[in-house]
């Protein structure tokens, strides 16, 4: 399934939708919630710490520096979008495909189906 559903260019920088779930065990892509990418970060909600850990996962999973990726709408939401620099947005978007299809590949435990939607 293409990504282009999960991001939206604005200029020569890509803007991503983010479902964040805080507090989980350890920081990771895991998918799809919907139209947005699926992380989960350690950290808890608070100070915005959370939003800085997706953050960082997002600009390490695309491969760009943390300054790069910038929040821009959801700062006291799950639903967020980050705002994200570095490379051309082609290359960006290519990136976000490959880490959402090894997400989608990643063996999760049994009895969950991760990466897909539930309910039909």
């Amino acid at each position: 399934m293409p990504v282009t559903d999960l991001y939206t260019v604005d200029g020569e920088a890509i803007v991503v939708s983010v479902h964040v779930q805080p507090g989980a065990g350890r920081s990771a892509v895991v998918g799809r919630h919907g139209a947005a990418l699926k992380l989960r970060v350690a950290a808890p909600p608070l100070d915005g710490r959370a939003n800085t850990a997706a953050a960082a996962l997002l600009a390490s999973s695309v491969d760009v520096p943390e300054r790069n990726v910038t929040l821009v709408s959801g700062e006291r939401s799950r639903l967020k979008r980050f705002r994200v620099t570095g490379a051309e947005p082609a290359e960006l978007a290519g990136r976000l495909e490959r880490v959402l299809e090894a997400a989608e590949e990643a063996p999760g435990p049994p009895g969950r189906h991760r990466g897909r939607r539930h309910g039909g």
